[in-house]
């Protein structure tokens, strides 16, 4: 992970500190002004070519088919870039636009974490445009979309609505079509930035139609604490890889596991009747079953993308609310978010789609709360069900909370997957 300061304190002989992009996807204005999210978004629209109209969109959105001639056949047709080419800088004015508040505001006089989501999947967006840069195309042909969002990790719980907020970021590492973004977001208070949290995204290029695999300019690290970011990403593509062949949808639980699931099975027996059917529950517990929160989403135009499909960023403030609520329920007060951790996005959510949430509270330890939030689409002609998303998310409560129990074969498995994605929050 990126520590928590690095983009705050990098030194000006490694990084010239801006607030824009050295290739030109974002820029201070005349007055010497930092970019704010609302210019964000505005500049990749006129990346792609998309409209915020919604039939201006659409037509816009089948003439990119006309750019696939400018694909590269190889990578190595590209310039490589460096770290600093990618490097943004984009504040949120909480604190000097108190119109801008509404938008943010929960009931609670915090910040809607749900919105800070969205506009860290669309800062990771524009820093990846801003990576494969071509000042000779006035529109890029790639379409650059999230694949996974590996890490957030909070280092504030409180985000304050009255504070001006600032990101900062750039590409870490690259693949042949995938990049990886880190992001930095601080907020100002008492005449100073604090660290809040860090992220770490993985986008993925492809076609004008958004259908294949596209070519992205090889990054050139320089000096050795680029070199060490680089690595850290090399890591992280085999740290996924890894922990996808050990998943628990294709292999059995390790031996360890194994013993955990059998400790929770003997500790539910019911000793009078003795029988493999008959469980009790155990003082202060829940069974899992009853842990659970569901919700539904129309997906209409509004929340459409660049590319004609659902905004990343709704669904993970719609999966985080959701998770959030389920959380609270749970816990019986307020929590606070630690960590969101392997948020996998499986397939695009066409607009127009039934969207089905459904949360889970997978495993807790003392105050800790892990919840897993599986989103799919519902085609109520076919009545077929599409995954699209698995959300992971890591609360803490302010005094300790019931133990989540197991019942079924299938449960426990998903009580595992909680542990694991626990554990390696906990380490990291």
């Amino acid at each position: 992970m990126l520590s928590p300061r690095f983009l705050l304190l990098r030194s000006a002989a490694s990084f010239t500190r801006r607030s824009f992009c050295t290739g030109g996807a974002l820029r201070q204005d005349k007055a010497g002004r930092t970019p704010d999210m609302v210019e964000v978004r505005n500049r990749l629209r006129e990346i792609v070519g998309a409209s915020t109209n919604w039939s201006h969109h659409q037509q816009a959105m089948a003439d990119r088919a006309s750019l696939s001639s400018m694909l590269a056949t190889s990578q190595n047709d590209l310039p490589a870039k460096r770290m600093k080419d990618s490097y943004l800088e984009v504040h949120l004015p909480l604190g000097s636009e108190p119109q801008l508040r509404e938008k943010y505001l929960t009931y609670h006089n915090t910040v809607r974490f749900g919105r800070i989501l969205e506009d860290l999947d669309s800062l990771a967006v524009l820093i990846s445009y801003s990576h494969t840069y071509n000042p000779e195309v006035k529109r890029s042909p790639l379409s650059i979309v999230t694949a996974l969002v590996d890490k957030i990790d909070m280092r504030q719980h409180v985000i304050y609505p009255d504070s001006d907020i600032k990101f900062t970021g750039h590409v870490t590492w690259v693949g042949k079509s995938s990049i990886e973004a880190k992001m930095h977001m601080s907020q100002y208070r008492d005449g100073a930035y604090v660290s809040v949290l860090d992220a770490t995204f993985v986008m993925v290029a492809r076609d004008p139609g958004n259908k294949r695999a596209a070519f992205v300019n090889p990054l050139k690290p320089e000096g050795p604490e680029e070199e060490k970011l680089f690595q850290e990403g090399e890591a992280n593509k085999s740290r996924r890889v890894e922990l996808s062949t050990a998943s628990l949808l294709k292999v059995a639980p390790t031996d360890e596991e194994r013993k955990v699931v059998h400790s929770i099975f003997l500790n539910t027996l019911d000793t009078n009747t003795v029988s493999f059917r008959s469980r009790v529950l155990p003082p202060n517990s829940v069974w899992m079953e009853d842990a659970k929160l569901k919700g539904l989403e129309i997906c209409h135009p509004q929340e459409r993308n660049i590319f004609n499909r659902i905004f990343g960023g709704f669904l993970m403030r719609k999966a985080y609310e959701l998770g959030w609520a389920n959380a609270c329920s749970y816990g019986g007060c307020r929590p606070s978010l630690v960590a969101v951790d392997d948020i996998l996005f499986q397939k695009p959510v066409e607009i127009g789609s039934l969207l089905m949430l459904s949360s889970q509270v997978c495993y807790t330890q003392g105050k800790y709360i892990q919840v897993r939030v599986h989103s799919e689409v519902f085609d109520p002609l076919t009545c077929q069900h599409s995954t699209t998303n698995i959300f992971h998310f890591t609360f803490t409560s302010d005094r300790d909370v019931p133990n989540i129990i197991p019942k079924t074969y299938g449960e426990s498995m998903l009580y595992l997957d909680g542990k694991r994605h626990f554990d390696q929050t906990v380490e990291s």
